[in-house]
């Protein structure tokens, strides 16, 4: 159990970019929130993607933390949710297709026709800001996202180890929501 002290020091260091910090920090708390995770899910690849997404959103939550919990309970709470998000949309997906007969799906299309313009919208600035990543970021990138190639197959792909690509694909993802967020 750490002391508030010391939970100020990390978010401190994290905050300034201290790598080690962040890395020590991810050492100790990733395979408690990978297996709170997959308690869940019932699946490795998944439980190791949504334990990548709390850690991303643990870090840019970070300036907001006001020490009302211990750092464990933020990081843990932010699993809890990214969670029950995932549930959610199985079961509303599930719902939805399943369920509903082919003609109130149809319907649904033309209801969500704003959507698409931002779609297209939104994926003219992906492409923009693809174009912008180093080549490694682009690939690992795509792999995953676009091709939903698994991170051990991205691995074997790239001759590198699990924890290297998952590296890799972490830098990758902080480097495209920079760009992202930056580009108009």
């Amino acid at each position: 159990m750490m002391n508030r002290q010391k939970e100020k020091e990390i978010v401190n260091n994290i905050i300034k970019k201290d790598v080690k910090t962040l890395l020590d920090f991810y050492r100790q708390y990733q395979r408690p929130v990978f297996n709170f995770i997959f308690r869940q899910t019932k699946d490795q690849f998944l439980s190791e993607e949504l334990t990548q997404d709390v850690f991303l959103e643990f870090i840019e939550a970070l300036r907001d933390f006001r020490y009302q919990a211990s750092l464990k309970t933020f990081l843990f709470s932010i699993a809890k949710n990214k969670t029950i998000d995932w549930i959610r949309k199985k079961k509303i997906k599930k719902i939805l297709f399943s369920a509903l007969p082919s003609y109130v799906v149809e319907g649904l299309k033309f209801v969500l026709m704003d959507e698409e313009i931002e779609k297209k919208f939104l994926t003219k600035k992906i492409a923009k800001v693809f174009k912008t990543l180093p080549n490694d970021y682009r690939f690992i990138l795509r792999q995953k996202y676009l091709d939903g190639e698994r991170v051990t197959e991205i691995a074997e792909k790239l001759q590198l180890g699990f924890k290297a690509t998952e590296s890799l694909l972490f830098r990758a993802r902080q480097a495209f929501i920079k760009a992202f967020k930056t580009l108009p």
